[in-house]
Formats: C-alpha cells, structure tokens, sequence
C-alpha cells in the first residue's frame, strides 16, 4: 500500500492524469466534512463514510486512481487495503489524512 503525505498529494495527482481524472475518496462522516473539507486541483473529491463502502463499492471504477482520506488516515488506510483486496488498481493512502493537510498544505483547513 502506497502512502503520500498531503504535502506530496498534488505530485500524485498531477502523476495520476494521464489516466484520467483521479478521485480523492473522503471515508470520514458527512459531520466531519462539513466541519473541513479539500478540493485539491485536477481530482475528484467523493465523499463515501467508511461504513458505507462496501455497500456503495459498485460506485468506484477499479481502474482509476484513488486516494483515500480521512481524520488522521487510520480508516482511510483500512479503506484502502479493503480496495485492494477487491481488485482496484492504483491506491493510496494520505498518511496523517485532513489534520496533516492543515498542517502542511493549507493552514485555513480546520483542525478538530
């Protein structure tokens, strides 16, 4: 399983173009997002809590890159891992998740 920093993030994304537009999937709760949330350039943002994956797994395109995201990347890396073990290709994880994207790229991201 492959990890990037949020500081390494816009490298990822610009890397992962060329095989179409990559998606940032957002497996915190619809409460967390709403208290902070990210819209790097160049991706797709989709918010899916961890709980409902699995459920909603038809949604996603094996095929695409996908990086995963939440608090502090604790369940998006469990999201990530399940991914894998379905067959999605191209996954990350964003180590330290939206608390060290405040920290290291964008400080008007609330932390909470």
């Amino acid at each position: 399983m492959q990890q990037v920093s949020p500081a390494q993030l816009s490298e990822w994304i610009a890397q992962s173009s060329s095989q179409g537009q990559p998606l940032i999937l957002d497996v915190r709760e619809t409460w967390e997002c709403q208290l902070a949330s990210i819209a790097p350039t160049g991706c797709e943002v989709l918010i899916m809590p961890m709980q409902t994956v699995p459920a909603r797994l038809h949604e996603l395109d094996k095929k695409r890159a996908i990086a995963c995201l939440c608090h502090h990347g604790g369940r998006s890396m469990q999201v990530a891992t399940f991914l894998e073990h379905h067959g999605f290709e191209n996954i990350i994880n964003i180590s330290g998740g939206i608390n060290e994207w405040s920290n290291q790229v964008d400080a008007s991201v609330p932390v909470y």
